[in-house]
């Protein structure tokens, strides 16, 4: 068909349009100054580019650091002892002395309640099993108790029990087969403890027994005890019959589980129970990730001791603190050797001098309040029923009449000018001189108080 003139212009205007696009979009030829210039410029945004990656990755780092010594900072806290257990000894209502590690106690009251089980079933005549007796213990203390435990007490108390391997005994279990082999346990006792002619567990002997093994308790700590002492500086010696009380700075709950005494066996038995058994019999039938495994974990077994004491870490005396810079090294000598000695008093105080030395301790603050009761009574005689219960009331230690007459005789005894006791007929009479000075008499009962500390 034609074309028209419109369609012709319109074409036109079109190409003259395109034309001038083009000639828009053409770009002059760029300077060698203006080039230079351009790759300094992206030399510069490439160096920024790096140092923020640096920047970014070093922060990565940090904060994943952070994060594992919070990560290892809340295992340590979840890993220690719960308070039941560190704080123990202030749950006791006597004089801490020679006291055992809460795992320590634990074991003992497994031994009274396994002990009072088996006394129980060797009187009736009865084959004792562990599985028997372990049932009982738990059902008692609500505790888990595994033959570990049994090796932990007999390796603390070896002459306690005779320890067998036995079958054919009736267990009335359809779990446990009568042909099998049942740990058996046999107290051992004296020719004479007899009851008709056969052997009796008295309650008398389950009472020595158990004051036995809690002498070889204190006995392992104390060999603990005596490797701390001679990691010392200076080292102190204390024999083990006049220790009365543990070292201040001897953590008690830091000392390792008893190593248990090894068990019989049955027969041709081929359970095993080491991680190297299981290393020699299982070699080739597992991953070599777990056969690494297993080695590493024979290797420390090997290597760990025996049971050995350990010395616990005692602060090294061969660096000397900031504080104590430009001090002669024979005055600190002379220093820490006075306080070893005085440690090693401290350490074979007997129960009665602590007692005594606490009850002098509270004797210059009541001396006032004794002074302000006889003024309060305006008599220059009281009746010691009277006194102790006037003191009971006004001092701010609580204490009860017995123990406060304990004090008012200390009074006497130490300041007989001051204060004395007259017996007259049935009842006994304290007397106060109320002129002397208060402030004398705290002098001399410093002075006592020194004096029974240093002997």
């Amino acid at each position: 068909p034609p074309v028209s003139q419109e369609s012709v212009a319109e074409l036109k205007r079109r190409l003259q349009r395109m034309k001038a696009l083009t000639e828009l979009a053409k770009v002059p030829p760029a300077s060698p100054e203006a080039g230079a210039e351009l790759q300094s410029h992206l030399k510069r945004a490439r160096a920024l580019e790096l140092r923020i990656r640096q920047r970014r990755a070093e922060r990565a780092e940090a904060e994943a650091g952070s994060s594992e010594e919070g990560s290892d900072t809340a295992r340590a806290a979840s890993e220690k002892a719960p308070a039941y257990q560190r704080f123990h000894t202030l749950a006791q209502d006597v004089p801490p002395g020679l006291t055992l590690p809460y795992k320590f106690k634990v074991l003992a009251e497994m031994f009274r309640t396994m002990d009072t089980i088996v006394g129980m079933l060797f009187n009736r005549s009865e084959t004792v099993t562990f599985a028997k007796v372990k049932q009982g213990v738990q059902d008692v203390m609500r505790k888990q108790f595994e033959e570990r435990h049994v090796g932990q007490i007999k390796a603390v108390y070896p002459e306690s029990y005779r320890l067998r391997q036995e079958n054919n005994v009736p267990t009335f279990s359809s779990s446990v087969k009568e042909s099998d082999y049942q740990l058996t346990l046999e107290p051992v006792l004296e020719e004479g403890e007899k009851v008709d002619g056969r052997p009796h567990l008295s309650a008398a002997r389950l009472l020595e027994r158990r004051k036995e093994f809690n002498r070889g308790l204190v006995s392992i700590v104390k060999q603990h005890h005596k490797a701390f002492l001679a990691s010392l500086s200076p080292p102190l010696a204390v024999p083990d019959e006049e220790l009365t009380r543990w070292h201040p700075r001897f953590n008690v709950d830091e000392v390792p589980d008893i190593a248990p005494a090894e068990l019989p066996r049955p027969p041709q038995s081929d359970r095993v129970t080491t991680a190297q058994e299981v290393l020699s019999t299982a070699r080739g039938m597992m991953t070599p990730k777990m056969e690494k495994a297993l080695a590493t974990l024979a290797l420390k077994a090997a290597e760990a001791p025996a049971g050995a004491p350990v010395a616990p870490k005692a602060p090294s005396p061969a660096s000397t603190p900031s504080a104590l810079k430009g001090v002669s090294q024979a005055l600190l000598e002379r220093v820490r050797a006075k306080e070893a000695q005085r440690m090693r008093a401290l350490l074979t105080r007997a129960p009665q001098r602590e007692e005594r030395l606490a009850m002098l301790a509270r004797l210059p603050p009541m001396a006032r309040v004794l002074r302000n009761v006889f003024v309060a009574e305006k008599k220059q005689a009281l009746s010691l029923e009277v006194a102790c219960a006037r003191m009971s009331d006004s001092c701010p230690t609580q204490m009860c009449p017995g123990d406060m007459e304990k004090h008012l005789r200390l009074f006497a005894e130490l300041l007989p000018d001051w204060v004395s006791l007259h017996p007259i007929r049935t009842d006994t009479y304290i007397k106060l001189d109320k002129g002397k000075d208060l402030n004398a008499i705290a002098e001399r009962l410093a002075r006592a108080i020194k004096e029974a500390e240093a002997s």
